[in-house]
């Protein structure tokens, strides 16, 4: 595995808010994509003993549900499985780790500026994973920065990009990116909407693995779009781990994304929403193609983007 340094500003990888029920339908879009299996028991964890960067992966990440959808929209388009992978933001770089460790024809490369977060991730998660490790590529270089190899597949996961107030500079990291996509390939983002997203709220969650996950959306200016929130995890005995992760962000609307894509050269966007659980209110983790999408207090989609 190469690791490429160069000191940047730090900045911390994204989060998934956890909505309230939607009034108009009745049904709750949870952003946490997560299928979990059963914990494995493992000691009370306390804010002093706890790792945020591990905290943050079990509350938040699902590398093998998002990499199930990733290559399945990307074989259904292009008919053939995608083999080099891009994950922009990648902070612990886990999706790349998990995209690798399929087999010898995956390879991967993981952008970030922060060097102790992509230095956390080699350890924790590609030391793991043995020879795999060797075919990933980790860069602390600007996402804007082209790759060694062009990806088939390149995802910006967790809303990162909203890190970009600035059209014209969302642009150009969208233009970046379909130049240096390989000749038929596809970008893939998420995007967080709907009213609740742009309230002041805080919502907790229940983790398995022992602690408390609070989503803190503390302020939106919605003159100009800029939003701040912050990750904050409670634990058992009554301690707290207070803006493990801090967000300054524009909110940016899916129409805008959409629009922003299409100037940017791409062919083709699309967007996947999640249904509902038996419940009649939960999502499921199934996303399918939906041009209107569904209007909720809160909600996660996939933004698909075809060179």
């Amino acid at each position: 595995m190469a690791t490429q340094t160069k000191p940047r500003p730090k900045t911390a990888k994204t989060p998934k808010a956890a909505p309230k029920k939607a009034k108009d339908s009745g049904k709750r879009k949870a952003p946490v994509r997560r299928a979990k299996k059963k914990a494995d028991p493992k000691p009370e964890l306390t804010a002093r003993k706890a790792d945020k960067h591990l905290l943050y992966q079990w509350a938040v990440q699902s590398p093998e549900e998002d990499i199930r959808f990733l290559s399945r929209v990307y074989r259904n388009k292009r008919g053939k499985q995608p083999l080099h992978f891009r994950e922009d933001f990648c902070g612990t770089a886990l999706l790349c780790a998990n995209w690798v460790k399929r087999g010898e024809e995956f390879t991967a490369e993981g952008f970030d500026i922060c060097g102790d977060t992509i230095a956390w991730g080699v350890e924790h998660n590609f030391h793991p994973i043995g020879d795999a490790a060797q075919r990933v590529r980790l860069h602390m270089k600007d996402v804007r920065e082209k790759s060694h190899k062009k990806p088939d597949l390149r995802a910006a996961q967790n809303f990162s990009y909203f890190v970009f107030k600035e059209r014209a500079e969302l642009l150009g990291y969208l233009k970046s990116a379909y130049k240096d996509l390989a000749k038929d390939g596809v970008f893939v983002l998420d995007i967080y909407g709907g009213p609740d997203s742009m309230m002041e709220m805080r919502e907790e969650r229940e983790i398995e693995e022992g602690f408390t996950y609070v989503w803190d959306q503390v302020a939106y200016w919605p003159a100009t779009g800029e939003y701040k929130a912050h990750i904050h995890f409670e634990f058992p005995d009554g301690t707290e781990m207070k803006r493990a992760f801090t967000y300054d962000w524009r909110l940016w609307g899916l129409t805008e994304m959409i629009d922003a894509l299409k100037d940017a050269g791409f062919a083709e966007v699309e967007t996947f929403w999640e249904g509902t659980a038996s419940d009649g209110e939960s999502g499921n983790g199934i996303y399918r193609k939906s041009k209107r999408g569904e209007n909720c207090e809160a909600w996660v989609t996939y933004i698909v983007a075809y060179k």
